[in-house]
C-alpha cells in the first residue's frame, strides 16, 4: 500500500512499520485459520478410517431419514454466549447503558472462569431478560438478531463443529439447533448455517409484542431433552439412531437421550463423564483433538447455561 508523499520521514517509516504489522497480523490468521481446517478435516478423516478398521458402519449414515441431530449453541457451535453478542449489539444500539454494559462483561468472564451456574443467577438472568424486551415487538427484535448475526456471530462459528453438522445436513439428515437462548436468536443462528431449525426459549408475546413472560422456562438442562424428546416424536425419529453435541454438563439429560452423544469443547464434568462412558470427545479451543473414545479433551471452560445466564444478569432496568 503506497504511502501518502506529504508525510514526513519520521511519520512515514512509523506508517509503514503499522502497515506491514498490519498485514502480518491478517497473513498469521488467515494461517491459523487454514491449518485448523486441515486439522479438522485430518481428524475427520482419521475417526473414519479408525471405524472402518473396527469394522463399525460410517456415521452419520447417508439416507438414514430416521436420524438427526441436535446442537447446543454457546460455546460448542459459537464461541461464547449467542446472548453476550445480542447484548453487545443491543447495547450498540442504546437498550441500556454503559454500566450494564461493564457488569455484562465481568459476569461473562466469571462465569467462564467459573465453569458452573447457581439458580439464584439463572432467576435473575431470566427476569433481567424479560424486563429489556417487554414492550417491544418481536419483529423489531428479530430485525435486530439480522443485523447482530452479521456483527458479532458470523465469525465466532467454531469450523470444526460447523463440519459435524455438514455432515449430517451431507447424509441427508436434518440438524437443530437446541438452546437456551430466545428461540428468534437461535431460529436466525440455524437459517445462516444452513440447518433445519433451533429449539429455543419462547417467549410469551401479545398482538406481535413481548408481554415480559416466558411460555414455560427457559430452556435448559433437563428441559432441553424434554424438546428433543417431543420433536423426535412429532418427526418419526430413532433417538438410538440420533446424535446430540454439547459442551456442558448441563445437557447430560439431552446427550444421554441418543445413540450418538459427542462432547465438544467439553467443561470438566461433562469431559469426565463423557470419558468414564465412552462417549466420544471433540476439542476445537486449542487445536488439539480427541477423536477418539476415551481420550480426554484439553482442559477448559464454559458452560452454556453460565454463558446465557452472564449475557442476560446485567439487563436490569430499560431506559
Amino acid at each position: 500500500m503506497p504511502l501518502p508523499p506529504w508525510l514526513t520521514p519520521r511519520k512515514r517509516s512509523a506508517t509503514a512499520r503499522s502497515v506491514l504489522a498490519g498485514e502480518a497480523a491478517a497473513e498469521a490468521a488467515r494461517k491459523q485459520e487454514l491449518e485448523r481446517a486441515a486439522e479438522d478435516r485430518a481428524a475427520a478423516e482419521a475417526e473414519a478410517d479408525a471405524a472402518a478398521e473396527a469394522g463399525q458402519p460410517e456415521f452419520p449414515v447417508v439416507g438414514d431419514t430416521r436420524a438427526a441431530a441436535f446442537f447446543d449453541l454457546d460455546n460448542t457451535v459459537m464461541q461464547g454466549a449467542a446472548l453476550f453478542h445480542f447484548g453487545r449489539g443491543l447495547y450498540k444500539r442504546k437498550f441500556f447503558r454503559k454500566s450494564e454494559l461493564m457488569r455484562f462483561a465481568w459476569q461473562q468472564a466469571y462465569f467462564r472462569l467459573a465453569g458452573s451456574e447457581h439458580a439464584g443467577h439463572m432467576q435473575d438472568a431470566r427476569d433481567s431478560a424479560l424486563s429489556i424486551v417487554q414492550g417491544h415487538r418481536v419483529s423489531e427484535l428479530t430485525e435486530i438478531g439480522e443485523e447482530i448475526y452479521d456483527e458479532y456471530m458470523a465469525g465466532r462459528i467454531w469450523p470444526g463443529t460447523r463440519a459435524l453438522a455438514q455432515a449430517h445436513l451431507d447424509a441427508g439428515q436434518k440438524v437443530w439447533l437446541v438452546t437456551a437462548a430466545p428461540v428468534e436468536t437461535a431460529t436466525i443462528i440455524a437459517r445462516r448455517l444452513g440447518l433445519t431449525g433451533a429449539l429455543g426459549t419462547v417467549a410469551e408475546s401479545l398482538d406481535g409484542v413481548y408481554t415480559g413472560r416466558l411460555v414455560g422456562e427457559p430452556l435448559h438442562g433437563p428441559a432441553k431433552a424434554e424438546a428433543v424428546r417431543a420433536l423426535a416424536a412429532a418427526e418419526g425419529l430413532d433417538l438410538a439412531r440420533c446424535a446430540a453435541y454439547s459442551d456442558s454438563a448441563n445437557d447430560i439429560p439431552m446427550l444421554s437421550l441418543v445413540g450418538h452423544p459427542y462432547a465438544i469443547n467439553p467443561d470438566s464434568r461433562l469431559r469426565a463423564h463423557a470419558a468414564e462412558h465412552g462417549w466420544r470427545l471433540r476439542d476445537y479451543r486449542t487445536g488439539r483433538k480427541a477423536a477418539k473414545v476415551g481420550i480426554p479433551a484439553a482442559a477448559g471452560v464454559g458452560a452454556v447455561a453460565g454463558g446465557a445466564a452472564a449475557a442476560l444478569a446485567i439487563q436490569r432496568r430499560r431506559r
